[in-house]
């Protein structure tokens, strides 16, 4: 399917972007908005997306278009220097990848950027994991005590 039309994306902070064909067509929501004629101005609204995250991802997706979700998966390794980035972005990344699978299949970005996190946390103490994925702790001591009890059971 050839498509005449241009796709654009339109991110949070009011930039667009427009993508391929090829990228667009990977997507089963896209390729349908595509065949509406009454579709406005082809632009697809990314609410929860900024303009250098999404260049971000479709600079992933122009390096993998094509790929079927086994090749992109083996191209973890090769695509290292991708996630070479700091925290914030890297975590953008992991939620633009969710939110942003179903529109462009892009599972193997949410599976890198995952892996990518993984990786940083391995090793870590559950109070480094804690602060560097910034979760607070809020329990109480004996809600602590109540859940380490249910885990303990969960374990043996």
């Amino acid at each position: 399917m050839s498509s005449s039309k241009k796709i654009i994306l339109k991110t949070l902070d009011g930039g667009t972007i427009e993508i391929l064909d090829e990228i667009a067509l990977e997507s089963k929501t896209i390729k349908h908005l595509m065949e509406l004629e009454d579709w406005p101005d082809n632009v697809i609204p990314l609410p929860n997306i900024t303009g250098r995250i999404l260049a971000k991802v479709i600079e992933y997706c122009n390096e993998h278009i094509g790929d079927e979700d086994e090749k992109g998966i083996e191209k973890l390794e090769s695509d290292g220097d991708f996630v070479k980035v700091d925290k914030d972005t890297l975590f953008e990344i992991v939620l633009a990848a969710n939110y942003l699978n179903d529109y462009l299949n892009i599972k193997g970005l949410l599976v890198l950027t995952c892996k990518a996190v993984a990786d940083k946390i391995q090793g870590m103490s559950v109070g480094e994991i804690r602060q560097y994925l910034n979760i607070s702790f809020n329990f109480s001591p004996e809600e602590e005590l109540h859940i380490r009890r249910e885990e303990q059971l969960a374990f043996e």
